[in-house]
Formats: structure tokens, sequence, C-alpha cells
């Protein structure tokens, strides 16, 4: 647990290990002063790096040397006094630095303290602050592209105008229920309906973006399925443009499945070779089978792979027999097979060997992502956490229900309004705009000690 806010914290703020530099943070209202005694020299301006011993100032020994920069609140990182150290780095030097900063006044921080008080000293918002996190988690390029977005404040600043535009509904009704015979009469009813479907619509917007913020950050399950030995290792091994299944002449090589994740343009695609859909009485294949079909089931889009239409058509069939996302019929080995009209019409021509096909494919792949998820819009924040999803919910049912309870006239139009309210009170939960001590302990557990 987060303990007193004014103590004066320290942290690696680098990764352990092997390294040439290792970062040591102190941040609080002793930084300055526990800094000072245990360096040669201090910077006497803020933000000016400067190379000094870092030394014990009780026994006087060297304990490293360091690029150190010293921070002035509130312009800092956490709006407080801080200093990051810069010394060398490895297994030993970092915590014997942070050891001495220790023993000198400051205290171990804690998971995401140094953003949690960037956060409460209005540094950061909260959608900011898991905008970073995300940035030092993304496994993918447009995971990081989002994130950045995120730590930039463009999700803030989009729910913010949603937040504006309730808060004005609420002043025009407000206005209704106050002075019904002022000025230009009660407020069209017309103009009040126009505004709730305004917000309606962006709250769906920010919903879809959960949705495909969880296909950025983890990529699209794109798994490989047909009978044995008709090249779906092959054709996996020339998407990924290395060698990493086992491509062999006998049926049922693959016993299990094998993920890799690639970047294609936009979207990152996580591919997954399995074991070809067959009954077997062999134990170990069966169990290759079954993991196929849990894949099957996760899955984002299936490439439904076969030399033959009659591969191909069973291996639909038993695809639809476990999901209904959108399949692509990849007809294989193109280099050793002449097709006819009748036996292929529809579907992609590859060849693994060749590497004839392949952009075709991945086009394909990507028409359907877009169709199914949306496109990658740049502008676009994505909103890819559970409380994230469960704040937007909120509030779109706040506002559907104050949609339905004003067109039955069941309660006052001043009673209806606390649906507003409430879907206000969702939106502010995201960024932080109330007090809510609980989202803040969950959302900085997951982060590194250094941040």
């Amino acid at each position: 647990m987060i303990v007193a806010a004014d103590d004066t914290i320290v942290a690696v703020s680098t990764a352990s290990g092997r390294a040439a530099i290792g970062v040591v943070r102190l941040s609080g209202p002793d930084a300055h002063a526990i800094a000072r005694r245990c360096l040669s020299r201090w910077p006497e301006q803020p933000r000016v790096s400067l190379l000094a011993e870092v030394r014990d100032p009780v026994v006087g020994t060297t304990m490293d040397q360091a690029v150190v920069v010293r921070y002035d609140e509130p312009h800092s990182y956490t709006g407080e006094d801080l200093v990051e150290i810069s010394g060398h780095g490895g297994l030993l030097s970092p915590p014997a630095v942070t050891a001495l900063l220790i023993r000198e006044g400051a205290r171990q921080a804690e998971p995401g303290e140094f953003t949690r008080r960037a956060v409460l000293n209005g540094k950061l918002d909260i959608l900011q602050a898991e905008g970073i996190a995300s940035v030092v988690d993304a496994r993918t390029e447009a995971a990081r592209r989002g994130a950045l977005h995120h730590m930039d404040g463009g999700a803030s600043r989009q729910i913010g105008m949603l937040r504006n535009a309730l808060l004005d509904l609420e002043a025009l009704l407000a206005y209704e229920i106050d002075f019904p015979e002022e000025d230009d009469g009660p407020v069209p009813p017309e103009r009040i309906d126009r505004a709730l479907a305004e917000a309606q619509r962006q709250v769906d917007v920010l919903l879809s973006s959960v949705r495909l913020g969880e296909v950025v950050r983890d990529g699209a399950v794109v798994v490989l399925a047909g009978p044995p030995n008709v090249g779906k290792s092959s054709l996996f091994n020339a998407l990924l443009g290395v060698e990493r299944a086992i491509v062999h002449e006998t049926p049922g090589t693959t016993r299990d499945a094998i993920e890799a994740t690639i970047e294609v343009n936009r979207w990152p695609l996580r591919l997954v070779d399995t074991a070809g859909l067959r009954e077997s009485d062999n134990e170990i294949e069966r169990t290759g089978v079954e993991v196929s079909r849990r894949y099957l089931a996760g899955a984002h889009l299936v490439l439904v792979c076969g030399e033959t239409a009659v591969d191909i058509n069973a291996t639909t069939d038993a695809v639809h027999r476990i999901t209904t996302v959108p399949h692509v019929r990849v007809w294989t080995k193109s280099d050793i097979h002449e097709r006819s009209v009748a036996d292929g019409s529809s579907g992609v021509r590859v060849s693994a060997h060749d590497r004839e096909g392949l952009m075709e494919l991945l086009e394909a792949i990507e028409r359907i992502l877009d169709a199914s998820y949306g496109s990658l819009d740049p502008d676009l924040p994505l909103l890819t956490r559970a409380r994230h999803q469960s704040a937007l919910n909120e509030a779109a049912q706040e506002l559907a229900a104050f949609r339905d309870t004003r067109a039955t006239n069941a309660v006052p139009v001043s009673i209806a309004a606390v649906h507003l309210r409430s879907a206000v009170h969702a939106l502010e939960t995201l960024v932080g705009a109330v007090e809510i001590e609980d989202v803040l302990a969950r959302v900085f557990s997951t982060f590194c000690v250094g941040k």
C-alpha cells in the first residue's frame, strides 16, 4: 500500500542487469537536501546536468560517478523537488546508491508512486498516467502509437469535450426547470434531443475503441487452420520471413500451436500455426487438435488453408462449428497446383515456396480487420483497460435511462436529469476529476517501481 505522500522517495528507474547507465530517481520535500549530502558537487541551476561523485557522507568513500540533474517544484515530473542521478549500470551500483539515499532519509518508492504523485500534484490525469504505463508495456507498434496519444492527453481531451457537452445539456435542462417563462420560453425539445443523440454517439465511438484497443494492444489472433500437410507451417514461416515452424512431408508434424507476432502496416497480427484438423488415434496428436480448437475459439480471423476444394470446404465446415469470426479461403501450394475457376474462384492463391500471393493475403486480412473493428485512426484514442469500458458502459446506460425517462414523462425533468449527472460522474472517474482512491490504488499497482 502507498504510505505517506509527503515522504521523500527513491528508486532505481532503469531495468536491473548489465547496462551502461543506471538512473536513480529521488523525489520529495527533502530530495535536494539528501542528494546534497551525498554528492561531491551540487548543480546550482535546475535542469542543468553536472558530473559528480556519489559519496558516503559518513566514511567519505566514493560509491559511483554520475551525471546529476536537479529539478525544482513544481517544474518536475512529480511536481516536487526531484533529483536524477545517472550513474553506471549493473547489478551493484544503482542499488548501492539507492541504499545510501535510503540511509540518509529517503524511503523506497512503491510501484507507480512517482507517477501517482504526478497525478496528485496536477501534472497528469489518470488517463495520461495509464498512457505512460502502456508505452512501457507496449508489445506492438500500433499499441505504442496509441499509448503515446494517451500520454499526450489525446484521450483526456476527447473525454473532456464529451463531459463538457453533457454539462451543457444539464445547463439547458436547469434553465428549462428554473426559468420556464423567461426570454424565449421553454428550450425546444429538438435541441435537447440533438444534444443527447450526439453525446450517445460519442460514447458509442469511445466504447468501440475499447474493442479495437484490445486488438491493437495484444494483436489480432489469426489462426491458420486446415488438414495436415497442406502447407500451413510453410505459409506461417513465409509470412514471418523466418523458419519458426518445422516443415516436413509427414502429416501431423505440428503437434502444438506455434505463435508469433508480426506488424502489417497498421495492424499487429498474432499468427498461430495449429495442428491439422482431423480425427486421430494418436493421443498426442488429439491433444494438439484440441489446442487448435481452443485457438480457433479465441481467434479474430481464420485462414482456412487447403490444396483442394474438398480441403477448403471440409475445414470451413469444421471452423464454423467452433467460431463465427470471419475467415479467408487460402489455396496453398499454388506453385505446384493449377486451379480451374470452379476449383477456387474465391479466396487467395499462395505459394510459400515462391512467395506468391503473400501480399494479397495480408491485404485481405487487413480489409477484414478494418471492416470488423474499424480503421486504425491515429487521432482516435484507444481505451484498452477494463475500467475504461466499465465507466463508458455506465455513461451509456445513464444516457439511455435519461432518454427513456424523458420520453415517457414518467418523472419530472429535474429527477430525470439525475441520470445526466451520473453519466458525467462516470466520465470524471476516467480522468480522475473526482476523489477515487480505490481507482488510484488499482491503476498504479501495476507500474514499475521507478515510475
